[in-house]
């Protein structure tokens, strides 16, 4: 199986890519089960609502300087 969640060993960057590809939509079958194997969900959901976060932000900013 997967592992239990304390020994996976994912990084930052792994998580952050993991989460851009998730937002685009795309991923290959191999990449997405390696994500599962390394990564720890609790990493994916904050680094999730982080971007998401930032995301909207900027959009905020985008419609302000557009209609300013």
């Amino acid at each position: 199986m997967n592992g239990p969640l304390h020994q996976r060993k994912g990084s930052w960057v792994g998580t952050v890519k993991a989460v851009l590809w998730g937002f685009l939509g795309v991923r290959r079958n191999a990449d997405y089960q390696n994500d599962i194997a390394k990564l720890k969900p609790l990493h994916l959901i904050a680094v999730g609502l982080g971007m998401a976060f930032l995301f909207v932000l900027a959009l905020i900013l985008l419609v302000n300087w557009v209609a300013g």
